[in-house]
């Protein structure tokens, strides 16, 4: 699901390679870019669900347990995000151009947290999604730990859930009724924090039902994968075939759309969650190697690798074929540089999360995965 998420969201960015791309091609590369990043939400808060419902079941959890999840996550995230954040802010001033006035907030993933952000950085709006999500979760699953409240922890663990998606779905409809007559869905809507929260919670709902009902969640992944890919399809045939514009219908587009199509991601985790090995070794490690570079991929392809060759190479002039060989190299390059900012950087900082310092406060219950 990763190596899909990241390929859509590469292969969405060939529209600027492309710009006269127009009808069916440019609406899915379009859409794949857009539902790239729903899977990545939806996917991390599953893996991250999973990791957080049982270090707070456990017998011996304490809020310590919590810190060493931060710690984890953090190192996952943070080093390469930093140092893109420094390339980019390089490549700015390398192109003559003025950095954002904003830019304080980039160090804070606050540049997206309340209303648009600038186009420096774009690909960041996401990591600001899930940086806060990483918080938000814990931080009411500690609440609620303190709190002398007759129930399960298992049934606080759902509690903290569905009041993070009830909250945001409430976001989204007063968005809905303060927006203004004329606004961009894509900026000031979708990438904002502040509407977004909830579609990392629909991979954490995901974890506790598998944690919870491990035999209908291992029953169901057929049903649920047929559902989810016919549930989603279904809502993009009507909005082309009656033309269900935002303009025009801002309820489902403010309100219900992303958390219909995260519902349906979500339907297809309990399939992928049980997918058997494929026999052909190459489509593994194809597949693994994407999904293990996927992170330095987002980072680097679009305002890093991409930029700086329309910078160096302006496609403007060129024929299609020329046009065909530029995105093998875009694509060529990206898989390369992200291979090596991944091997020689982003495990190295991942490595440290196993240092004996951490190890006082490392959960007893639960063996991380160390790409996590």
């Amino acid at each position: 699901m990763r190596a899909i998420a990241i390929l859509l969201v590469v292969f969405s960015h060939l529209l600027w390679i492309f710009p006269e791309a127009t009808g069916m091609v440019q609406w899915v590369l379009s859409l794949g870019g857009v539902m790239g990043v729903e899977i990545f939400f939806v996917l991390s808060g599953f893996l991250i669900g999973r990791i957080l419902y049982r270090i707070y079941i456990a017998e011996d959890f304490r809020s310590g347990n919590m810190m060493y999840f931060f710690i984890r996550r953090w190192f996952r995230t943070l080093p390469n995000y930093y140092l893109i954040l420094l390339v980019n802010i390089g490549i700015v001033l390398y192109l003559g151009r003025e950095l954002p006035d904003t830019l304080w907030k980039y160090f804070f993933f606050w540049q997206n947290a309340l209303a648009e952000m600038n186009i420096f950085f774009t690909e960041s709006w996401s990591l600001s999604v899930e940086e806060f999500a990483y918080v938000i979760g814990p931080i009411i699953l500690l609440l609620l730990y303190k709190m002398p409240l007759k129930i399960s922890r298992k049934q606080k663990f759902l509690f903290a859930t569905i009041f993070v998606l009830l909250v945001f779905l409430v976001n989204k409809i007063i968005y809905y009724f303060n927006a203004p007559e004329t606004y961009e869905w894509n900026s000031h809507l979708k990438p904002v924090v502040l509407y977004r929260i909830d579609a990392i919670f629909y991979g954490v709902l995901a974890a506790y039902l598998s944690m919870q009902y491990p035999e209908k969640w291992k029953n169901s992944r057929q049903r649920a994968l047929v559902l989810g890919f016919v549930g989603f399809n279904l809502l993009q045939f009507l909005i082309i075939y009656f033309q269900w514009n935002k303009a025009g219908y801002p309820l489902l587009w403010n309100v219900f759309y992303l958390p219909y199509c995260s519902v349906c991601i979500a339907l297809s985790l309990p399939f992928f969650s049980q997918l058997t090995t494929p026999r052909y070794q190459s489509v593994i490690r194809s597949v693994t190697f994407i999904s293990i570079v996927s992170y330095a991929m987002y980072l680097l392809h679009y305002s890093v690798i991409l930029q700086l060759m329309r910078y160096w190479i302006p496609v403007e002039e060129f024929s299609f074929n020329q046009k065909l060989l530029y995105a093998v190299f875009y694509l060529g390059i990206t898989l390369f540089l992200s291979y090596l900012l991944y091997r020689y950087f982003e495990k190295p900082m991942m490595d440290l999360r196993e240092k004996s310092i951490f190890n006082k406060i490392k959960p007893k219950i639960y063996i991380f995965n160390k790409n996590r």
